[in-house]
C-alpha cells in the first residue's frame, strides 16, 4: 500500500518544514505543487525530499489540487495545507484501517484549529476528509471538496492547524466566494462559507441573508450544517436586537430535537437565554432556569473532539459560565464549585474569578 502526501503551496516558508517533518514518517512520497511562491517555499520542499511541480494560478483551488494529485502515484493521498501538522501516528495501524474497508471512501482526520479570541487562543475541532483514494479529485472554486458521494470514516489521524493565528484570508476568499455563490446560487455550502467569511470580517448584517439561504437550503445530513446553525445563532446574538433575538428563538426551538445532544449548540443556547432574559426581564423571567439547564447539559455531554466544535463547551467554558451564573444569582458555593472545575482545567478566567470571590 502506497500513501503519498500531496499539497499545494504558496509562500509557506514559515510552516512548511514543520508540516513535512511531521507527516514524513507516515508517507512514502511527498508531492508539492507550488502556485507562485516568491519566498523559500520550493527550496524548503526540495530539501525535505519532495517532488516539486509548478502550477500557474487560475483562481480555482480545485484546479490546483487536481494538478497536484495527478503527480502522485499513491493508492491513497494524504492532502494537507502547509500550516497543518500531523500528530504522531502509527503507520501500521493506519494501513490496517485502510485495508479493513472495501470500496471507495474518504478517511476523516480530526483537525485542531487554534484561533485568536479576546486576546487569547481558543481551539476548535472538525472532521475533514483528507486521506483520499488515489482516483479521487476535487470540485469547487474555493473551499474545495473531494468529488464523489462516498462515505467519510474517521481514521486514527489528527492534525494541529495554526494558520488562523498568523493570517486572515477572509478578504482574499471573499471575492472567490461571491463568484461561487453567483455561479451556484442554490449551493448551501457556498452560502454558508460566504456567510461565515462575512461574519469573520465583522460584517454581520451583510452575512445574515447568506446564513438564511444556507439554513433554508442545507440538508440535515450535511456535515457542515450543525456548525453553520451555531454560527448563525452567534451572529444573531451579536446583533442582539429584539428582531434578531426573535429569529434566534425560532431556530433554537426548531433545532433542539436535532442538535440538543451537541455541546456547542447547548452552549450557544445558554447565551441565547441569557440575552433573551436581559432584553426584557419582566417578559422573559420564566426562561431563567434554561440558562442553568443548558450549561449543565453541556457538562453532561462532555468533550467529544470527533463531533467537532469549540474545545471547552463540554467542559471548562461551560463550567465557567455556570460559575458566573451562580455568582450573579447569589449562589456563591455553587459558583466556587464550577469556577474551581474550570480552573483545574487551566482556564485562567476562572482562576481570576476565584480570587475575587
Amino acid at each position: 500500500m502506497k500513501i503519498n502526501l500531496v499539497m499545494i503551496v504558496r509562500n509557506e516558508e514559515r510552516s512548511l518544514r514543520k508540516c513535512l517533518q511531521a507527516a514524513a514518517p507516515l508517507v512514502d512520497g511527498i508531492f508539492i505543487t507550488d502556485t507562485g511562491s516568491t519566498d523559500r517555499t520550493a527550496e524548503i520542499a526540495r530539501e525535505m525530499g519532495a517532488a516539486v511541480s509548478t502550477f500557474t494560478w487560475v483562481n480555482d483551488f480545485s484546479a490546483a489540487r487536481n494538478f497536484a494529485l495527478e503527480q502522485s502515484d499513491g493508492d491513497w493521498n494524504l492532502v494537507l495545507d502547509a500550516d497543518e501538522y500531523v500528530r504522531s501516528a502509527d503507520r501500521r495501524e493506519l494501513e490496517r484501517v485502510l485495508a479493513s474497508r472495501p470500496g471507495l471512501w474518504f478517511g476523516g482526520i480530526i483537525r485542531y484549529d487554534s484561533y485568536p479570541e479576546e486576546g487569547k487562543v481558543s481551539i476548535s475541532t472538525s472532521i475533514l476528509p483528507r486521506l483520499l483514494p488515489g482516483s479521487v479529485r476535487y470540485a469547487g472554486r474555493i473551499h474545495e471538496q473531494p468529488e464523489g458521494d462516498y462515505p467519510c470514516y474517521r481514521i486514527p489521524l489528527e492534525a494541529d492547524h495554526d494558520g488562523y493565528l498568523y493570517t486572515d484570508k477572509g478578504e482574499r476568499n471573499l471575492s472567490y466566494l461571491e463568484k461561487a455563490v453567483q455561479e451556484c446560487p442554490k449551493d448551501a455550502y457556498y452560502q454558508f462559507q460566504l456567510a461565515s467569511t462575512l461574519r469573520n470580517l465583522k460584517r454581520l448584517e451583510e452575512s445574515l441573508p447568506y446564513f438564511r439561504n444556507f439554513y433554508r437550503c442545507a440538508g440535515r445530513t450535511e456535515s457542515y450544517r450543525a456548525g453553520g446553525v451555531v454560527l448563525y445563532l452567534y451572529t444573531l446574538l451579536d446583533l442582539g436586537t429584539p428582531a434578531h433575538l426573535d429569529e434566534a428563538a425560532q431556530i433554537v426551538e426548531a433545532e433542539e430535537p436535532v442538535l440538543g445532544g451537541w455541546s456547542d449548540y447547548c452552549f450557544v443556547c445558554g447565551l441565547f437565554y441569557m440575552k433573551r432574559v436581559l432584553s426584557d426581564v419582566g417578559r422573559y423571567m420564566s426562561l431563567l432556569p434554561n440558562i442553568e439547564r443548558c450549561y449543565l447539559r453541556c457538562l453532561q455531554i462532555g468533550e467529544h473532539p470527533e463531533a467537532g466544535g469549540v474545545v471547552g463547551t463540554g467542559s471548562f467554558k461551560a463550567a465557567y459560565n455556570l460559575g458566573t451564573w451562580y455568582e450573579v444569582s447569589g449562589q456563591t458555593a455553587l459558583a466556587v464549585k464550577y469556577y474551581e472545575m474550570a480552573a483545574q482545567e487551566g482556564y485562567e478566567p476562572a482562576a481570576e474569578r476565584l480570587k475575587r470571590i
